[in-house]
């Protein structure tokens, strides 16, 4: 059971406070309500440019990492197409210097055409590191359109194309930066070796004077249902053949999610899971082959991915694939095999929840699902799925008309 207490600031600023006197350090979380879904489709990439801009200094704090290193420190950020978070983790004594730093970036940047073509730079050299330039970088563009048609998880974190960065504008930057980030839009959560009033005083102190702004009301376009068996095949430069299969899913708040990642885990949870046993080690038709869920707020995917052993054909390997989710569809799972996902679903939980960093965060994205204490209930979800929700859901997930295929085929 993980105990915290939960504030509302009057600036509308949410406030979580989990208290862990074992740990010498504490951790200042910070999320906002912003992720790539919320961009326009014509500037896309603006979430994932800000967890960047974040760093680079703000009206009072010119240089971001020297004062938060002399005070023994760390911290990083990531971007989702639904949230982005930042985190310090500091000597318990010291954390007030993490107030001071993410309490002024809130406040405002010290937005600049140095600062912004610096970052645009920085990211411009990712997407093409990771996404044009890398072998089968360019495989979860391809797979969003092909699976998204009205939705914007249709473009991914880093953005849709390298010129939305490129061209991005300081007006464009500010417009972003002053909708999201704000106290309205904010999840604080302050975990470690500090007493609840203490964490309370501190953002009272430091988030308390930053106004409110606007609450973000998001309007998003659902993505209509899929009624058509999709299909794209690419050729590129890259070592081998690869298979890729994504199936629409439910939303992250519905309890379908958790039947889903439990049927991901029976067939592609590593060595002992149905995918890996039947085709990489019995048939011998992978070299490797994984199937998870993209875990996204809204609907989301499940998928399947392998990369073929050279020389086997892809219908093949792709008919073999489908025979393993037709006996999903068709066969209930035993007792046996159902108990062994379910405790390994625990285990990964608790171990993750070891860290008083990742309890931090934890607590502010399942705040942001609608309720904090899904993190103390959700084991019972999982626990509580039966066979045959398993089938049922199997049943529902693999319809041929859910599926997008893609055959990545090399051409050496």
């Amino acid at each position: 059971m993980i105990h915290f207490e939960k504030f509302q600031l009057q600036n509308g600023l949410r406030l979580i406070v989990h208290e862990d006197v074992s740990t010498p350090v504490a951790v200042l979380n910070v999320l906002y309500d912003v992720g790539a879904r919320d961009e326009d489709a014509g500037r896309t990439g603006f979430a994932h440019l800000f967890e960047h801009l974040m760093f680079g200094g703000s009206i009072n704090i010119e240089d971001f990492e020297t004062p938060l290193q002399v005070a023994g420190g760390e911290n990083n950020a990531f971007t989702t197409n639904d949230l982005t978070n930042y985190y310090m983790q500091l000597p318990a004594e010291n954390i007030e210097t993490a107030f001071w730093l993410e309490s002024d970036r809130m406040l405002s940047l010290a937005f600049s055409e140095k600062s912004l073509e610096v970052q645009r730079k920085v990211v411009s050299e990712e997407f093409k590191e990771h996404y044009i330039n890398k072998p089968y970088g360019d495989v979860w563009f391809k797979m969003r359109e092909l699976a998204y048609k009205v939705h914007p998880y249709r473009w991914m974190t880093i953005g849709k194309e390298l010129s939305h960065i490129e061209n991005a504008q300081l007006s464009d930057v500010k417009k972003f930066f002053f909708k999201h980030y704000c106290p309205a839009n904010a999840i604080v959560v302050v975990a470690g070796n500090i007493r609840t009033e203490q964490a309370r005083s501190l953002t009272e102190k430091w988030f308390g004077d930053i106004p409110s702004g606007e609450k973000y009301i998001r309007n998003i376009p659902q993505e209509p249902k899929q009624n058509e068996e999709r299909k794209l095949e690419v050729h590129a430069d890259v070592p081998l053949d690869a298979l890729y299969k994504c199936y629409h899913m439910s939303s992250r708040t519905d309890d379908r999610y958790y039947v889903a990642e439990l049927i991901a885990e029976v067939l592609g949870g590593g060595a002992s899971s149905r995918l890996h046993q039947a085709l990489v080690k019995e048939k011998k038709l992978f070299s490797n082959i994984e199937c998870y869920q993209t875990g996204s707020t809204d609907a989301g995917l499940l998928v399947v991915e392998g990369k073929l052993i050279k020389g086997i054909d892809m219908v093949v390997a792709d008919k073999a694939v489908e025979e393993e989710l037709v006996k999903m569809c068709s066969q209930k799972i035993d007792d046996k095999e159902l108990t062994k996902i379910k405790n390994k679903t625990e285990s990964a939980i608790v171990f993750e929840d070891m860290s008083v960093m990742n309890r931090a965060a934890n607590l502010a994205m399942y705040e942001l699902l609608g309720d904090a204490n899904l993190m103390n209930t959700e084991l019972a979800k999982y626990q509580s799925i039966s066979a045959n929700q398993i089938l049922s859901e199997s049943q529902i997930l693999f319809d041929k008309k859910n599926s997008n295929t893609l055959y990545y085929y090399s051409n050496n």
